[in-house]
């Protein structure tokens, strides 16, 4: 074999792990992206989910901090390997937007975007049952007893936080639903 055709031939092998690289990358972002983005859109406030969605949501968000990570490392040793043969400027800027868009997604995996969707009241307000002009006699509450005293939370106006903390009875309480 002559000097030309290896040179063919390492350059046709080198052409073929720069596009597997790239397809990698491509679809490790997408992954990162996924993980991270699909219990965010099953479990939505005002939203119905079924308890299908909800186990394959709970399940991503659990795995999503792992997979994440790795997934991240894996796109930083391709973007430096492809980065030192992208000669034009939008592939060094492509390179940039999927490592930022994985450092994201894995940025995101960690947190917990339910409390921010579903986060407390910061100054909680009560009244008694003769001053709740605000509740009617169909609406759905929360009622709890405890030591012989008694609350009651609307639902409707719990519906976007979800979340109580109170004390009824003495006793410390989260009322949810």
């Amino acid at each position: 074999m002559n000097a030309a055709a290896v040179s063919r031939t390492r350059t046709s092998a080198s052409t073929t792990n720069r596009r597997a690289a790239w397809l990698i990358l491509f679809l490790l972002t997408s992954a990162a992206l996924a993980i991270s983005a699909i219990p965010v859109w099953i479990i939505q406030p005002f939203k119905s989910q079924t308890a299908r969605g909800l186990l394959l949501a709970y399940t991503l968000k659990r795995w999503s901090p792992l997979v994440t990570a790795v997934g991240l490392i894996i796109v930083l040793a391709l973007a430096i390997f492809l980065w030192r043969g992208a000669r034009r400027w939008w592939l060094k800027a492509a390179l940039v937007i999927l490592a930022a868009f994985t450092l994201a997604s894995a940025w995101f995996a960690r947190q917990n975007h339910f409390e921010w969707m579903f986060n407390p009241l910061p100054n909680v307000s009560f009244a008694r049952t003769s001053d709740a002009s605000f509740v009617a006699n169909g609406d759905q509450v929360i009622a709890v007893q405890i030591n012989g005293e008694a609350a009651a939370y609307p639902v409707r106006q719990i519906a976007y936080h979800h979340v109580i903390q109170d004390e009824v009875g003495g006793t410390p309480i989260v009322a949810t639903y």
